[in-house]
């Protein structure tokens, strides 16, 4: 009877333990429906599970709930921290409650867009958009995106700052926003986006950014992996192939035209297939 208890208590014990190495092992990453982190956040949930066998649940929300959720805990990592402007706001209040994994990528920035079929001699800066002829050329709209997005609160200030009150900043998505894009430049129509670099949409259609003499919506920004509070002590090898993750902006936005034009898994499949010795790196540290 003794044996038996024992082998039971040592049964219960066994399958405590292996839930618990399970549930230490299982990871959860906060994305955005923009192109670039969807194309990041699926590479990392990859490499992630085919080499150390760990379990990765991806949701998607909007910034303000991702940086929320890993200042309390709820997610582990969010791999979009917009730096040193766009994400701001966010940063500061909950910078005591999230680690900074490092870089993922530089050189991007955030801007107003327009098709290159627009002629330069009317419209090449920000502050050409007091014309009245150019604000009716496009109906007093800036087509921007998600009204939590760091992009958003900086299209506002560009609006004061440049005296553009009779423009309406219609709010949309980063879908709504490409769609909008597309539908005018299929009809060769006039339109002003908020954009942002890496996009796919820049490997699609011959676009420009808006010059920015003011400055109103930042300069270059550096693109971070953040984490919650304790997470690289829970996860010390996970956090360290994080932190080694550093993808060229350039192939980045190919690897993003390549998802639009076939799929975010097979955009993976190819970046990997191409790029051994950089994931080998990541995984090992080893040059």
């Amino acid at each position: 009877m003794l044996r038996a208890t024992s082998k039971l208590v040592m049964v219960v014990l066994l399958s405590t333990w292996l839930t618990t190495s399970a549930a230490a092992q299982e990871i959860r990453i906060g994305w955005t429906a923009w192109s670039d982190a969807e194309f990041v956040t699926m590479l990392t949930k990859r490499i992630l599970e085919k080499h150390l066998d760990v379990q990765v649940e991806t949701n998607q929300m909007g910034v303000a709930f991702q940086y929320q959720g890993i200042a309390e805990g709820d997610i582990d990592l969010m791999l979009m921290s917009w730096q040193p402007n766009t994400h701001a706001d966010y940063i500061e209040k909950t910078c005591t409650e999230i680690v900074n994994l490092g870089l993922l990528y530089t050189d991007a920035r955030l801007g107003w867009v327009v098709p290159d079929y627009i002629p330069e001699g009317q419209l090449s800066s920000i502050k050409d958009l007091k014309s009245d002829k150019v604000r009716k050329r496009l109906d007093g709209r800036i087509t921007g995106i998600d009204a939590g997005a760091g992009l958003t609160r900086l299209s506002k200030k560009t609006i004061e700052a440049y005296g553009l009150e009779d423009y309406e900043l219609q709010l949309s998505s980063g879908a709504g926003m490409t769609a909008a894009l597309a539908r005018a430049i299929q009809r060769e129509e006039w339109i002003v986006v908020t954009g942002w670099s890496p996009h796919w949409k820049f490997g699609a259609y011959d676009l420009r950014y808006l010059e920015d003499p003011k400055g109103a919506l930042g300069g270059a920004e550096r693109v971070h992996a953040v984490a919650r509070k304790g997470f690289y002590q829970e996860h010390m090898e996970i956090a360290r192939i994080i932190a080694r993750i550093q993808i060229p902006i350039d192939d980045l936005q190919e690897a993003m035209y390549t998802a639009r034009e076939t799929s975010y898994e097979k955009a993976v499949d190819q970046y990997i297939a191409n790029n051994q010795a950089r994931i080998d790196y990541w995984l090992t540290g080893d040059l």
